[in-house]
């Protein structure tokens, strides 16, 4: 009789299975004197809320007698917080942590979480305890895992719906947190490496994610119809909430968004999440856990580049997709409701809150917060947050709010914003409000070419060019990244660029910034400084036939990607 064949597994699947719970040993090498860590153990780092990188600006300096220094090798730290929601006390210690242990900037991420770089190795324990101190975590912000869900931030408090979405990823973030006590005996306690020898390891059930966790990293994000400002159809789960009466009656369940590519691989795609069923309240959490447990059991464990639950869902088919989580969850699901996403708000500026205060988004241009010559964002938010002790949300746009102002503080807070280089949002224009990068070089061991450092100049020839054609007004969102694992969602909006070579960029169009559109590839290793110049002719011909309130990504859509290289001059690629 010929025994069942054994699955392959990746080589990560099985570092996995064998960490003792994400342990390997990462706390022997705490205590080394080396300032980096083995490959195995930034694998299982990512687990912890950390990568590994260094600084590649410093690969090739020398020292005085010529030879290479070698890399310079330090930690990214991901804080997760659901929702965006954090305290003025939390915000604060980010910031101490950053001048304290990091490179002195923090950065707001598009998950709307804090990320701190440059922390070496020997600072990392002390790093990740300061943030735990504060009440906040960087458990499962990053690796197999569920990670950072996010929430419409929006403090409105004129109905319960706001609260409502917030509650429910808080809910989520806590329901799929990992069970592993690996987090707390590596960072938090005294010693490090206590409990965690092979003679004392004693494993603790993961109910949900069981020995060796996901197949790869899992996303969630919840919003209303009227503003998918977290790009619900770019996640593993989009939550699209159901608004009866002034109240969430319950949400539509999206399933299998996802956006990393790898140009190489034919296989790799970009994904929209498609529709799963309508689920009431009380069973948010029952269908996400037998959705997460799906994507365990069925989920690519052999090939990394497969192993994104948008590749199961799409190999299934949604129809037999829905079938095994109904199996898992134990009943049949509802059908959804008929109700799309509508519109996009990035929240910046003043808004009435609903209770006689006000809330103040301020754009923090792709999420750096950095003092540099006569623009002290740092120094501006801590002001801020230290004279009025408000509570903070994160946006998906990497930019903050600040909750609970009294009117009273209005020209106070626009005051401190002035003397410290700012602006508001009255002052920006539209693109680049909804502009975002990816951090990309010097810091990231994945991107091919720049992102964060080149975009704000890349905006300002934009509006340049908006300007001269007479459309400076129009919304249009450009997202940027450094390479093509999209950590920017660089596959949905009206303009996406996405490093393809040193200094060169793919270029995509058609998208939206309601995110609910794949965009298409219209030209391929375009120079950083041709970007503009070969959009010129298309936001001329945009001017010429838009249709009323037609967007630029609507309007790249529907002419299609021959007709705009018509336009331009280009052959058809």
């Amino acid at each position: 009789m010929t025994s069942p064949e054994v699955p392959k597994r990746s080589k990560l699947e099985l570092l996995k299975d064998g960490s003792r719970q994400l342990r390997g040993t990462i706390a022997e090498e705490l205590l080394n004197d080396s300032d980096e860590f083995t490959g195995d153990s930034c694998q299982l780092l990512k687990h912890h809320g950390s990568y590994q990188q260094d600084d590649r600006d410093l690969r090739k300096a020398k020292n005085p007698d010529g030879t290479r220094k070698g890399k310079a090798f330090s930690c990214m730290i991901r804080t997760r917080v659901p929702g965006g929601k954090v305290t003025a006390e939390q915000f604060l210690a980010e910031l101490d942590l950053c001048d304290q242990y990091g490179d002195g900037t923090v950065r707001l991420t598009t998950r709307q979480g804090f990320q701190l770089h440059g922390v070496i190795k020997g600072n990392l324990k002390a790093a990740i305890k300061g943030i735990n101190d504060s009440k906040l975590t960087t458990l499962a912000a990053c690796g197999d895992v569920n990670r950072n869900v996010m929430a419409c931030p929006a403090p409105y408090k004129n109905n319960a719906i706001f609260d409502s979405m917030q509650d429910m990823a808080y809910a989520l973030a806590e329901h799929l947190k990992p069970k592993t006590t690996s987090y707390f005996d590596l960072w938090i306690t005294d010693e490090a490496g206590n409990k965690t020898n092979e003679a004392e390891f004693q494993p603790v059930e993961e109910p949900i994610y069981g020995k060796v966790y996901l197949p790869r990293k899992f996303k969630i994000g919840i919003a209303l119809p009227e503003d998918n400002c977290v790009d619900i159809y770019t996640q593993d789960i989009g939550l699209l909430a159901i608004v009866e009466n002034e109240e969430i009656i319950g949400y539509n369940f999206y399933v299998g968004g996802g956006m990393g590519v790898t140009p190489s691989n034919k296989k790799t795609y970009a994904a929209l999440a498609k529709p799963l069923g309508f689920v009431e309240n009380d069973q948010v959490l029952a269908v996400a856990e037998a959705v997460v447990k799906v994507q365990r059991d069925f989920g690519n464990r052999e090939d990394r580049k497969q192993a994104r639950m948008k590749y199961l869902v799409n190999n299934l088919g949604i129809e037999k997709f829905r079938e095994k989580v109904s199996e898992y969850l134990g009943g049949p699901l509802i059908a959804p409701r008929d109700i799309e996403v509508t519109g996009i708000d990035d929240h910046m500026g003043w808004h009435d809150q609903g209770d006689g205060k006000l809330f103040f988004g301020v754009n923090i241009e792709n999420g750096r917060i950095k003092d540099e010559g006569d623009l002290r964002i740092k120094t501006g938010l801590r002001k801020i947050l230290e004279t009025y002790q408000f509570d903070a949300r994160i946006t998906a746009k990497q930019s903050v709010i600040f909750c609970d102002i009294d009117p009273a503080d209005r020209d106070a807070i626009e005051q401190i914003l002035v003397d410290h280089g700012m602006k508001k949002a009255d002052e920006l224009t539209l693109i680049r409000r909804f502009s975002m990068s990816c951090p990309a070089l010097p810091m990231c061991g994945l991107s091919v070419t720049e992102s964060e450092r080149v975009l704000p100049d890349l905006i300002t020839e934009f509006e340049e060019e908006l300007t001269r054609q007479g459309l400076q007004g129009e919304r249009i969102s450009v997202n940027m990244t450094g390479c093509p694992n999209g950590c920017a969602r660089p596959y949905i909006p009206d303009i996406g660029l996405v490093g393809k070579a040193v200094g060169k960029y793919t270029l995509f169009l058609g998208g939206n910034s309601l995110g609910n559109r794949l965009a298409f590839i219209y030209d391929d290793m375009v120079p950083l400084g041709e970007i503009t110049s070969r959009l010129s002719p298309l936001l001329e011909y945009y001017k010429e036939e838009r249709q009323t309130d037609e967007s630029f990504g609507d309007f790249c859509h529907r002419k299609g990607k021959e007709s705009l290289q018509e336009k331009a001059g280009l052959t058809a690629k």
